[in-house]
């Protein structure tokens, strides 16, 4: 239970709330939604299957498994611990925002409910009104943001105090290793839920809540010729399930021999999924409810220009029928109505639900902006940055379990430093270089991170894993030892989907991903304007490209260079036998397998 628990708490994460629902708004919701599904049952659940296996058959992280098949391959879990390093390094930056939403939240009046003074204390400010008081507070006062990625600044220091609490509790669920970790997750992966229901119920009620589920379930067919929309789909999966990371390889070798992985594989992979499409119907619940505010706003703004510029009875214009005033009126006094050609608002509930908002600004400034709008405001607000917070953590403790877990089985590492020192060496590393988004710029570096430091190595780190372990180990072989694991040779489906579909189907959507990043151009990223009070589309300067490109090699790299490593090493010294640098795992984990377990191994 603890590892099913552990593998939910880690595939749920934010993903689910923020990635997915961004991506299936901009993709056309049902539009996006049927490719999804389709990628989850063709690559999910077999290559989830397939790590799961691989895990708790080798009893080792992800490093020594694969060294373990083949020395040649120990390249895959180095590729696999520098992705989960990228992702570390970057994602507690979200749990210290979800900390710093929180705390804000303790207030009679939120923060991001209307807008501060001006320095004159004459009016709001400026800055605040061209935007929103959600934007300037997660732009201005969360992150004060600068004006693009080549103007530098100092940190924040309440960013940083909230960085290192989150990087504290990390710490502290992971100081006694798994064990602490297993009980952990009892708490991080269920209380989501808890709270994601209780703003589902919350949501159905506001007005306009079903704008936004109907947007959500209405496929625009055309995405689905669109190769972006099924590469985000299995990026999306890969992302949500934790493949390629390492972190199931490293959960499942604490299993005992025999445990059923098949059916937690299936098991995980549709609640993984469920809470993605149920986390998503609670988004566009809110998001239907703001967008219906917005929209009425604009129709409301709209009347009252036509009653005041026509002096007509206030009764006779309502929201209902301002569409055919203006219609009206457009005909009847074409003069009168182009000179209002400057200030008429273009008022379009549509478009309203398709305006997509890019990452983290879907998790705090949509949802800052509907929370603001609840009866009890606060309430709301710290269910919801606490559940993120525990989302947050969830996740986190499976990205630094896929770096520590392989550390550990080597034992140059495993004698010479304790797990505890280990643990906190490697917390204080990830803090020390997440300050650097604490800065003014810190944001534009996040946002280069979370854009191309794991997906691009995540299709090529699966897509050899699957050929690996299909063609390179064999597939015979690995259905020998799943039934010398579970008792029963896997059914037909398994082997047809991981010879055939899966490698086909992944390698072409990695041509598809190269082709769109080479067609793509200058790689680009949002900066804020506070002039606009707005974001504006900027290209990084080279150094920016660089570092891009940087990310993209340095993990896929590790494969041959590891590979070639070895082979010069054994040339070097063939007659040589080398001594085992790896250590199996120790029986401390989710379930302490029985002696006889041990024996086969």
């Amino acid at each position: 239970m603890q590892f099913v628990l552990a593998c939910v708490s880690y595939a749920v994460g934010l993903g689910n709330v923020w990635r997915f629902p961004y991506l299936c708004q901009m993709h056309g919701g049902g539009g996006f939604l049927i490719p999804y599904l389709i990628m989850l049952v063709l690559e999910g659940v077999p290559l989830f299957y397939m790590e799961l296996a691989i895990g708790q058959k080798m009893r080792l992280g992800s490093i020594g498994a694969w060294s373990a098949i083949s020395p040649y391959l120990g390249g895959i879990g180095i590729a696999s611990v520098l992705t989960s390093l990228y992702l570390c390094l970057y994602y507690n930056i979200l749990n210290a925002w979800s900390f710093w939403y929180l705390f804000n939240s303790f207030q009679s009046v939120l923060p991001w409910a209307e807008c501060p003074l001006n320095a004159n204390m004459t009016g709001p400010d400026e800055e605040c009104e061209r935007a929103t008081p959600t934007q300037y507070f997660f732009y201005r006062q969360t992150l004060n943001i600068s004006s693009s990625i080549d103007e530098t600044g100092g940190m924040h220091l309440g960013q940083v105090l909230c960085l290192l609490l989150a990087w504290a509790f990390t710490f502290l669920f992971i100081l006694r290793g798994v064990k602490s970790t297993g009980k952990v997750v009892y708490f991080t992966a269920t209380f989501p839920y808890v709270v994601l229901f209780i703003y589902l119920i919350r949501g159905l009620t506001l007005h306009g809540s079903a704008n936004g589920i109907k947007f959500m379930f209405t496929p625009k067919m055309e995405q689905l010729a669109d190769p972006r929309t099924w590469v985000n789909a299995a990026t999306q999966i890969f992302y949500s399930l934790g493949l390629g990371f390492g972190s199931l390889i490293a959960f499942a070798s604490y299993n005992e021999y025999n445990n059923n992985f098949e059916r937690q594989a299936i098991v995980v992979s549709m609640i993984n999924s469920g809470t993605s499409i149920f986390a998503c119907i609670v988004t566009f619940a809110i998001y239907g409810f703001k967008a219906t505010v917005n929209y009425e706003s604009c129709l409301e703004r709209t009347r009252m220009l036509l009653l005041n510029t026509f002096d007509m009875a206030e009764e006779h214009i309502t929201l209902d029928n301002v569409g055919g005033w203006l219609e009206t009126l457009n005909s009847t006094y074409p003069e009168q109505f182009a000179d209002l050609s400057g200030v008429l608002e273009e008022c379009d509930l549509e478009a309203e639900l398709g305006n997509a908002v890019e990452g983290a600004g879907l998790a705090f400034i949509v949802y800052s902006e509907g929370i603001k709008n609840m009866p009890l405001p606060q309430l709301w607000s710290v269910l919801y940055f606490f559940m993120l917070l525990t989302i947050g953590m969830g996740s986190m403790l499976g990205n630094v379990t896929a770096i520590i877990t392989p550390l550990r089985d080597f034992k140059v590492v495993s004698r010479n430093i304790s797990i505890e020192a280990l643990s906190a060496l490697v917390c204080v590393f990830c803090l020390l270089v997440g300050l650097s988004f604490t800065t003014r710029q810190g944001n534009y570096w996040f946002t280069m991170f979370n854009d191309y430091a794991a997906s691009f190595s995540l299709f090529f780190i699966v897509l050899v894993e699957v050929i690996i372990v299909s063609y390179v180990y064999g597939i015979t072989r690995f259905e020998k030892d799943v039934e010398d694991m579970l008792g029963r040779k896997p059914s037909w489906l398994w082997k047809v989907l991981l010879v055939a579909v899966s490698p086909a189907l992944l390698l072409c959507l990695f041509i598809f991903y190269i082709v769109g990043y080479i067609q793509g151009g200058t790689p680009t990223y949002k900066a804020w304007d506070k002039d606009l009070g707005r974001s504006v589309v900027m290209e990084y300067p080279v150094y920016g490209q660089v570092f891009i490109g940087l990310l993209l090699v340095s993990t896929i790299s590790c494969i041959p260079l590891s590979a070639l490593y070895t082979y010069c090493r054994r040339k070097a010294r063939p007659a040589t036998p080398e001594p085992s640098q790896i250590a199996l795992r120790e029986p401390d984990a989710w379930v302490v397998p029985p002696s006889e377990h041990c024996s086969q191994e």
